[in-house]
């Protein structure tokens, strides 16, 4: 039976109503919370707020914090930036925006996190959480504890991605802090997030936020996200002269809109903070993660090639290496004493006018190195002391003579001297301190390593102490050899064996410390 034209018109009517619901559902779910904070990035005082401790869905933003842990990871030696990480299925089929990661992809970790920086790559974020932390449900867990301890109280990490879930929530005022601290505790890799482009290994991606980066000056990063439940977000950073302003956004209506509303915050925040402003860095947050019981490894199984194995290590000074002093022969003549003390005034306070520019790990206690460092020096004046001793015994009991050559030492004895002290003492400048090093030698082990080289034999000293409080495992009974070379001073290890010269060496570079493999001689 045909249709009358009045139902035809009216089942057209239905039908166009429903078109309309579903073509403008989505734009109605952009139009999210609108939220918003100031920060003197300096001070971390907050010039501006608006509901900036109302819990909403912070998309992308989150991997600012996927990326803190991973810089995190890297600093403490649990992975380093060439670990080649295995691309898990569950990484390769995340949604949109992402790399096209494929499952059983092998991919350097440096090319991840250029994706999840530049690109918002979302299998990029998850194939790092999943390599540092061994699934993503447990580098959620290490996000929200690290959150915990930056104090930021209003945030819940589900994922490493941003993804909309339920419970991953946080706040304009928490994710201003997580900017601060990206900025502040790791300025190595802060570059990152301004880089119009990046090669990812696999692509050259462009960044999310160039149109904002581009228009606005000063601007140097941080992160934009976008889903439907956040609106367009953006926490951003300027830096004009000496002042520094974090702003973030959360539910704008567009990107233009969104990039339009930082520009006003920014501004605000310029013309609100003062010139000049002592800096008040943030303190880190503390180490999170211990090494398991069984001595494994969470991204250890994507090395390829390798002789050694990274480990996870918490840097904490578990028992002092400080040299003990040899015994003394005979008591000196308190003058004599009072000349070793004021050589000891002498050295000591030229090593306090050194002002060494280096570039290890902050894990050790200065106190520590100081005192190993009075240590050695006070060892060396201890053997003069030793040397001397007898002679000035002899010469408080026998009458005054002609001063003699000193009878030469045995063999054996020259041949140690020469083997422990180099270069020979000609080759110093006149009145130069030179700090004596004493470490046990490591017989059979004829493999070194260099840790670089420094403008004085202080730095290089120090260098060497620091690294052998921070790498104990490794470098136990390691000889600490300075070198004096035409450039400088060479900071060596020596008496290793090839096994545990390379496994130092992998553990420094990840903490980007410089190093390579050495031999016997030097």
């Amino acid at each position: 039976m045909a249709r009358r034209p009045g139902q035809l018109a009216h089942y057209g009517l239905y039908f166009c109503v429903l078109i309309f619901i579903l073509i403008t559902a989505p734009i109605r779910g952009v139009a999210a919370p609108y939220a918003a904070l100031v920060m003197d990035a300096r001070t971390g005082e907050v010039l501006h707020a608006r509901n900036a401790d109302t819990r909403l869905h912070p998309a992308s933003l989150t991997k600012m914090m996927t990326l803190y842990v991973a810089f995190q990871a890297i600093e403490r030696g649990e992975i380093s930036l060439d670990t080649e990480v295995t691309v898990t299925s569950h990484a390769a089929n995340e949604p949109p925006s992402k790399l096209g990661l494929r499952a059983g992809q092998r991919i350097r970790l440096r090319y991840l996190i250029r994706a999840a920086a530049v690109r918002s790559a979302n299998d990029a974020a998850t194939a790092i959480g999943i390599a540092i932390s061994g699934s993503e449900e447990a580098f959620a867990t290490r996000m929200n504890q690290t959150a915990a301890a930056m104090g930021m109280t209003n945030t819940t990490f589900r994922n490493a991605h941003g993804l909309t879930q339920s419970g991953h929530l946080s706040t304009a005022r928490d994710m201003s802090v997580l900017g601060r601290h990206v900025i502040y505790d790791f300025p190595q890799y802060y570059n990152l997030f301004s880089r119009r482009s990046a090669d990812a290994g696999v692509a050259t991606v462009q960044h999310t936020n160039r149109r904002w980066l581009d228009s606005y000056p000063g601007g140097d990063g941080i992160k934009t996200g976008f889903t439907n439940a956040s609106g367009f977000s953006l926490v951003a950073s300027a830096q004009r002269g000496d002042q520094r302003i974090i702003a973030t956004v959360f539910g704008g209506t567009s990107t233009a809109a969104r990039n339009a509303r930082i520009s006003e915050l920014m501004d605000m925040g310029f013309s609100t903070a003062p010139r000049s402003a002592n800096v008040n860095r943030p303190t880190p947050p503390s180490a999170m993660a211990e090494a398991p019981a069984d001595g494994s490894v969470a991204a250890g199984d994507s090395l390829r090639g390798s002789a050694g194995k990274v480990i996870r290590v918490n840097g904490l000074v578990t028992r002092s290496y400080r040299p003990v002093g040899r015994p003394v022969t005979a008591e000196p003549e308190p003058a004599m004493l009072l000349s070793a003390t004021a050589d000891t005034e002498v050295v000591v306070a030229a090593a306090a006018d050194a002002t060494p520019q280096v570039d290890v790990a902050a894990n050790v206690d200065q106190d520590i190195i100081n005192a190993v460092l009075a240590d050695a020096v006070n060892a060396a004046l201890m053997d003069v002391l030793a040397e001397q001793a007898p002679a000035q015994v002899a010469e408080a009991t026998t009458p005054a003579v002609m001063p003699q050559a000193r009878p030469e030492p045995p063999a054996e004895m020259q041949m140690a001297a020469m083997a422990t002290v180099a270069p020979p003492a000609e080759s110093f400048a006149p009145g130069e301190p030179e700090v004596v090093t004493r470490v046990s030698t490591s017989g059979g082990r004829h493999w070194g390593m260099n840790v670089g080289r420094y403008p004085s034999r202080f730095d290089a000293e120090r260098v060497l102490l620091q690294v052998a409080l921070n790498e104990m495992d490794t470098l136990d009974g390691a000889l600490r050899r300075v070198v004096q070379r035409s450039g400088g001073f060479d900071a060596n290890f020596m008496g290793l064996n090839r096994e545990a010269a390379d496994l130092a060496c992998r553990r420094l570079q990840a903490r980007g410390t410089t190093c390579f493999m050495i031999g016997a001689d030097g």
